[in-house]
């Protein structure tokens, strides 16, 4: 009897691994998600990210999620207030970009709602009246200012240059 009974149970996974959850794969719908590829922590998600030693927490946008870590545009989740008042009162303000290495991250999580409460991204948007993707955003100028360090921009011709 006890062979029979574990027989059944063990052939019952076989048809349906779950006859309670309908049939269509959980990441189909990833695509619903805003700011993704069919990713949900593509580049252009707004995610939270807890680190381990030392213990941190940063918001921002997701620049790239590869083996070896993660390339985030954002700000240190405790500066998260400050950065709104900046904002608000115009101030110019550009945020960080970091690489965090796989080993220090315990935990990514989007920036979503949770029940009645709002995510960081509506906090931020209904202080300031600015979409965070637009301060979050890459910067597309190297350290040094341009392209090739100078600290000029001579990807664009300046108003004394003719264009090429």
């Amino acid at each position: 009897m006890l062979l029979q009974t574990a027989a059944t149970v063990a052939n019952l996974g076989a048809a349906s691994d779950n006859r309670c959850v309908g049939k269509q794969d959980a990441f189909q719908n990833r695509a619903a998600l805003p700011g993704t590829n069919r990713d949900p922590f593509g580049p252009g998600a707004v995610v939270i990210v807890t680190l381990g030693n030392p213990r941190e927490k940063f918001w921002g946008m997701v620049l790239a999620l590869e083996p070896e870590g993660l390339s985030l545009s954002g700000i240190e989740l405790a500066s998260f207030e400050d950065l709104a008042v900046l904002v608000k009162e115009g101030e110019p303000y550009t945020a960080a970009v970091v690489f965090f290495p796989m080993h220090r991250i315990e935990r990514v999580e989007l920036d979503l709602p949770d029940g009645n409460l709002p995510s960081l991204s509506q906090r931020f948007l209904a202080k300031t009246g600015r979409q965070p993707s637009s301060l979050l955003g890459p910067a597309l100028v190297n350290p040094g200012g341009g392209p090739d360090g100078s600290g000029a921009d001579r990807s664009r011709p300046s108003k004394h240059e003719e264009p090429a």
